[in-house]
Parts: structure tokens; C-alpha cells; sequence
């Protein structure tokens, strides 16, 4: 099997209308037309719905019918965890919201977030993935009961109703946040450019914070430029089944 390039704009959300529009439009080109992913937030931080935006929502049906896969991307994106674990306090800027939720809650924010989602797509969803990539065990088990196609965590894709890896290597991202994080990205981005072979299935993920730093538009178009070479763009429902 040939390898293959799964690209994702994660955050998607009125919040964020401006900058994902332009990421959209930027991956679309370097890709050769919209075959990416989109990671939607039903209501950033408790003050951007999804539900009641109808211009907001015919703008992600129309991506959806060019070919956009879907994905749920958590309820709210915020981590209101009081006591916060390593990866929580240091790597996601109070991201995790998944990272310490119990089976019940986290069931209820997959369910609520796929009713609203789905409503404004009038489809079902590809599947999810949890902000900053983290999952409680009881948010697995929601998963899983939730019945969703697809997960993804930082090391690998799967299906949560089985259990069955079906995509395997870390996801290549950009961090916005310090100058700190954003020369680490860059790096690790640079390394992944020096060996595309490395990663059968490339995950490449942008947020919308990265539209603010010029450095990192360059990197982004760098290594997408580079992975498109060597891998095919693809859709990760392929995966499911597959």
C-alpha cells in the first residue's frame, strides 16, 4: 500500500471563522483540493454555538458535500479539571477536556456534541478526537459505547466500537503559544521533512493560533509540500473497515 497523507484543521468553530477559512483555502491548495478533515467544536469555550448558527452551518454542509471529513472535537475544548495531570498543566494551554471526564459526563458532551454537529451537517460524523488528543479511561469507554467509527490520539487511529488499530506514527503539529513551543514544533517538523519514508500514514494537523506566527505558515507549507510528494492524500474513513 502506497503511503498515505491525513490532513485535519482542528477547532473548528465560529470563534474561529476567519483563520479557518484561511487555513482551509491554504490546504486545500497544497493539497490539490479539499480532502482534509475538519475537527468541529459545538461551543468553544462556552461562547461560540454551533447550534442557532445557520451561516456558520451551511458553511461546514458545503465542505462536507466537497468531500471535508467531519470529526467532533470535544463539547466545549476547555479542561475544567481543578487538579490537572502533567500532560494537562504543561503541553495544552487548559485543552484537555477529555483528559479526566468521567464515562457518564463524557458520554453525555459525545452524544450532545454529535446531536448538534450532526444537525448542522445534516450527515454523520467521521468520528472523534478529543481535544489535545487526551482521553480519560472513562472517556475511552464512552467512545466506545457512543458507537463513533474513528479516534485518534496523539500515536495512532482507531476504531473505538473494536478496538483495532487501523493507523499507527505520531501526528505532526505546530505549537503557537511561546516562542519556546514554536521553535520545538518547527524542529520536530523540520525532522519529519528530512524523512517522509518514516510514517506509512502521515498525520499532519494545523489549528487556527498557527495563522498568527509567519514562521509557522512557512513550515506548514513546507511539510505539506514535501509529504504530498511522497504519500496520497486520503480520507480516514478509508481506514475504518479497511
Amino acid at each position: 500500500m502506497s503511503p498515505r497523507l491525513f490532513a485535519s484543521i482542528h477547532d473548528v468553530t465560529p470563534h474561529f471563522e476567519s483563520e479557518v477559512d484561511a487555513l482551509f483555502d491554504r490546504l486545500s491548495g497544497l493539497l490539490g483540493g479539499p480532502r482534509l478533515a475538519m475537527l468541529v467544536v459545538p461551543d468553544f469555550e462556552d461562547k461560540a454555538p454551533l447550534a442557532g448558527n445557520a451561516a456558520f452551518a451551511g458553511k461546514l454542509r458545503g465542505w462536507a458535500d466537497a468531500g471535508v471529513e467531519m470529526f467532533l472535537h470535544g463539547w466545549c475544548h476547555r479542561d475544567d479539571a481543578r487538579v490537572k495531570g502533567f500532560m494537562q498543566k504543561h503541553m495544552t494551554a487548559g485543552a484537555g477536556e477529555f483528559a479526566q471526564l468521567s464515562r457518564t459526563e463524557a458520554l453525555r458532551r459525545l452524544e450532545r456534541g454529535r446531536a448538534v454537529v450532526e444537525d448542522a451537517l445534516g450527515r454523520p460524523l467521521t468520528g472523534f478526537v478529543a481535544p489535545a488528543w487526551l482521553y480519560s479511561p472513562g472517556s475511552l469507554d464512552a467512545l466506545r459505547d457512543g458507537g463513533f467509527p474513528l479516534a485518534e490520539d496523539h500515536l495512532k487511529v482507531w476504531e473505538p466500537t473494536t478496538g483495532r488499530v487501523v493507523a499507527k506514527g505520531p501526528v505532526i503539529t505546530w505549537a503557537s503559544r511561546t516562542r519556546g513551543r514554536v521553535a520545538s514544533s518547527l524542529m520536530v517538523a523540520a525532522a519529519a521533512r528530512a524523512a517522509p519514508w518514516a510514517l506509512q500514514n502521515a498525520r499532519i494537523a494545523v489549528h487556527p493560533p498557527d495563522t498568527t506566527v509567519p514562521a509557522l505558515l512557512d513550515s506548514i507549507d513546507a511539510t505539506y509540500a514535501k509529504f504530498v510528494r511522497t504519500h496520497r492524500p486520503s480520507r480516514y474513513a478509508d481506514l475504518h473497515g479497511g
